[in-house]
């Protein structure tokens, strides 16, 4: 039993979506700007696909099918955000508004991660200058003592 006609179509079509949409499509390829910053593009890619046919009658007595069809497919390629690496730092730096609470909230964790870190990293550095301060303090003392 030989496939439908419309089996042929809508294989091609889909292998030529195949063709044109691959991981570099939706992570783009890394750009290192003259400063050492990286930036990584991302996109949304959306496609739809659409197929329909038909087959008619034959007048004349034959084996022979007649059959008419068309298949189309389209796709949106849309740059939401960009990935930048810039002396160690990661920042997630999107392009489209967000749409829900979640959506900032995911937005805004390197940028919170971040500013924890470097609280974190301030209350240890004083901790450690105030410790220091009170030993210099604490020899000083001794030395001036008869």
């Amino acid at each position: 039993m030989s496939n439908h006609p419309i089996e042929g179509m809508m294989n091609t079509t889909l292998e030529k979506i195949k063709q044109m949409v691959d991981v570099n499509s939706i992570v783009g390829d890394p750009i290192t700007s003259p400063d050492g910053t990286v930036i990584i593009p991302i996109s949304k890619i959306s496609y739809g696909f659409a197929s329909g046919g038909s087959d008619f009658p034959s007048k004349v007595q034959s084996d022979k099918e007649f059959f008419g069809g068309g298949t189309g497919a389209g796709i949106t390629i849309n740059p939401i955000a960009f990935l930048t690496i810039s002396n160690g730092n990661v920042r997630l730096l999107q392009i489209d508004p967000y749409n829900s609470s979640a959506d900032r909230i995911i937005g805004m964790v390197p940028e919170v991660v971040d500013k924890i870190n470097g609280f974190v990293s301030k209350k240890s550095e004083d901790k450690k200058a105030k410790k220091e301060a009170a030993e210099k303090i604490a020899v000083d003392e001794k030395k001036e003592e008869p």
